[in-house]
């Protein structure tokens, strides 16, 4: 039997593309237009580099903090991501490796599982909110979370329906039904251990959306509620002040890259902001995170929790997010890669590379905790840093 052990985040996406059905891979390497955005938030890693210390090094090295009230043993968080057909428990796999490992669960309210069944596994779980349908459909959505646990609400703002990608876009139907599975069995009859995972629950992988269904209301189908997202009128800044006084507790707004946006969020009251371009599937071009958060932490990390999301693949990619100014960082592809090679187990795996690789950047530098790390730890090209929203 193969080692079901990997010891990088690339290999787990390669076991995870001789795993996947070639539309379900395809739904996961997602970005928009001509993937600018989405290979620069890799590439921008590739271009910083450290500056280590050789000698008096520490022999221990504290990594945990706190972000939205919760505590974190690394700074490393479950970033929200949508319907995906990846494993048969989906997200509760996901939220159980996470609670395992003592970190927070991002949940989409665009998830395979509903908020319940994840916050039963994991005592840490974020909601993530859409602009999504009139304020009564929200605010029920809010309390049904608020009710299942949820201790804290993401709101997701990065994401502009770009449409196309140069190297196309995976064919997903909207529920699977026999005409679906017609078409897709080409692609699935040689993927024989996804098929038996799933085949061994008695299942078909459901597209729907649960988080979404009204009460007493069946679930719709992910591209149900998509359409009614895209139908919404787009929220005001008065919108999401609105609804950060409606929760009342922890709120992340997620999509920022300009600083005079992450002044307005400090001025709504939030907990945190992220610092994202939605894993590259926002407007094509948009600068990768890691270039727009040094200038953004600058300007308001005194008065809010700034986190990152876009990119990380390693543990050093963590520090060097941090060393800009990061609290923490969420992670998507990373972990999705890890379900499918290896369910719970698989991004159990992922979470212990990024921990010895925080680990190991630390002692290279020659830290004790990350709360020492600073911009002078690392080797920043000239022009790299991106201050938007400044004039």
């Amino acid at each position: 039997m193969a080692n079901e052990w990997f010891e990088t985040v690339a290999e787990a996406q390669r076991r995870a593309k001789k795993r996947l059905p070639k539309s379900v891979y395809g739904a996961l390497i997602a970005g928009s237009e001509k993937g600018l955005s989405a290979n620069g938030n890799l590439s921008a890693f590739d271009q910083l580099g450290f500056a280590p210390h050789m000698c008096g090094l520490s022999q221990t090295r504290e990594m945990s903090t706190t972000v939205m009230g919760q505590n974190l043993s690394m700074p490393v968080m479950i970033s929200p991501t949508g319907v995906q057909a990846v494993h048969p428990e989906g997200e509760v796999a996901i939220a159980r490796a996470a609670a395992n490992r003592g970190i927070p669960m991002g949940l989409s309210s665009f998830a395979s599982r509903s908020i319940e069944d994840v916050a039963a596994v994991n005592n840490s779980t974020f909601f993530q909110i859409y602009w999504c349908g009139d304020k009564d459909t929200l605010l029920q959505r809010m309390e049904r979370a608020r009710a299942a646990g949820a201790k804290g609400i993401i709101v997701t703002l990065d994401w502009s329906f770009s449409n196309g990608r140069d190297w196309g876009s995976p064919w997903i139907p909207e529920k699977i039904n026999l005409k679906a599975a017609i078409k897709l069995a080409p692609e699935v009859v040689v993927k024989p251990g996804w098929l038996w995972a799933f085949a061994k629950t008695g299942k078909l992988p459901d597209l729907s959306a649960p988080n979404m269904a009204k009460p007493g209301e069946k679930a719709p189908t992910f591209f149900g509620a998509y359409y009614e997202w895209m139908q919404t009128p787009l929220p005001t800044w008065e919108d999401l002040a609105w609804l950060r006084k409606e929760w009342g507790g922890p709120f992340m707004v997620k999509g920022v890259c300009r600083v005079d946006d992450a002044k307005r969020i400090v001025d709504l009251g939030a907990t945190t902001l992220s610092v994202s371009n939605h894993g590259g599937n926002n407007l094509d071009g948009t600068p990768a995170p890691i270039r727009c958060l040094s200038a953004i932490a600058d300007a308001v990390g005194h008065d809010i929790e700034v986190v990152l999301d876009g990119g990380i693949r390693r543990g050093s990619d963590v520090v060097k997010a941090l060393a800009l100014g990061a609290r923490a960082v969420m992670i998507g592809r990373a972990y999705l890669w890890g379900l499918a090679a290896n369910g719970t187990a698989g991004v159990e795996n992922v979470l212990d590379l990024l921990r010895g690789g925080i680990d190991s950047a630390l002692l290279g530098m020659g830290k004790s905790n990350i709360s020492e790390l600073s911009a002078d730890d690392i080797v920043i090209p000239r022009d790299f840093l991106c201050a938007l929203g400044t004039k």
